[in-house]
């Protein structure tokens, strides 16, 4: 990857599209003035990324302030998607054993409520931001300009099919939902139509993975699921960046967005915080059906990164969307 072809695919492709030719020639005539350069590759792949992250909306350059705060928000979607698929996984491993038995740590009480608090919230958000994405997106698809049509049309199809085929499957496998039956007290904290939901759309969040004789026990229909159901997903988050990044908003929608998107990252913090609380925070004692397992430490670690990204690509959409022309 030290050849000038294999350095210049460290940037994104629209980038090698506007700067390749040019930016080739000079890593020739350099490569031939000096063959061998640590110092030349580590600063082309510093420059590639910066650019990557530039075009994700991740920094404050590199855009017009309206495509920043495009960029920014799709970005910010796919990293509450993320965060959402990990945090249900959770959320719904907790609702199971909730059904069963009243958890012993007062952690384990805590860190669920403020999940679920947090889940119903994120959802309101959610509904709230996509609503006039999906009006300006109808409206343009019922339009009479033929070249917004095409630009959206194969997006919104991947939405359709992935939310199709993850909101049909899980509804399929939820009736195999193992809180069915439980007889704790007090388990309607979280409803058990959401909690099963949650659990079949996130079947594939699994330590069983980790285990093939395990795996090899499940029936086959479920086995497939869990490994289709986050093609599903992508499909959907995926058609959903690309509808944000293709529209063209007003400003003032912008800017609108962009505020929904700090009360999501304020809203993500405080379910992380109720996660950490149980997966730390059950002591030495037994844990029975609230045990925290590698799966879970894991998943509060991309959960950590996601809104990491989440939080950085918040700030940078109300800039650029400050930039745009609303206060």
């Amino acid at each position: 990857m030290t050849s000038p072809a294999g350095l210049l695919r460290w940037y994104p492709a629209a980038w090698r599209e506007r700067y390749g030719e040019e930016f080739t020639e000079l890593l020739l005539a350099e490569c031939a003035e000096q063959p061998r350069s640590w110092r030349r590759t580590g600063d082309v792949i510093l420059s590639g990324l910066l650019a990557r992250l530039s075009g994700l909306g991740l920094t404050g350059f590199g855009l017009c302030a309206a495509d920043q705060a495009r960029a920014s928000l799709a970005t910010l979607g796919g990293a509450a998607s993320a965060f959402l698929t990990f945090g249900l996984a959770m959320l719904a491993q907790l609702a199971v054993g909730w059904q069963w038995a009243m958890p012993r740590a007062p952690a384990t009480t805590a860190g669920l409520a403020l999940m679920a608090a947090a889940t119903v919230l994120l959802l309101v958000l959610l509904a709230l931001a996509a609503a006039p994405v999906a009006w300006g997106t109808a409206v343009t698809l019922l339009g009479r300009e033929a070249g917004p049509r095409r630009r959206l049309a194969g997006p919104v199809a991947f939405v359709v099919a992935g939310a199709a085929g993850l909101v049909a499957g899980a509804h399929h496998f939820q009736n195999a939902w193992p809180g069915t039956g439980g007889t704790a007290v007090h388990r309607g904290l979280v409803p058990a139509g959401a909690a099963a939901f949650s659990w079949a759309s996130t079947l594939s969040v699994s330590s069983y993975w980790a285990h093939p004789a395990a795996l090899r026990a499940f029936p086959a229909a479920e086995l497939a699921w869990m490994v289709l159901s986050p093609f599903a997903l992508l499909s959907l988050v995926g058609g959903t960046v690309a509808v944000v990044r293709r529209q063209r908003p007003a400003a003032r929608l912008l800017s609108y967005e962009s505020r929904l998107a700090a009360a999501a990252t304020l809203t993500m913090a405080c379910f992380l915080v109720g996660a950490a609380g149980w997966v730390f925070g059950q002591g030495s004692g037994p844990a029975g059906l609230f045990h925290a397992g590698s799966v879970d430490v894991a998943g509060l670690a991309v959960m950590t990164v996601a809104l990491g990204t989440a939080s950085r690509a918040a700030i940078s959409a109300r800039r650029g969307a400050r930039l745009a022309g609303v206060p």
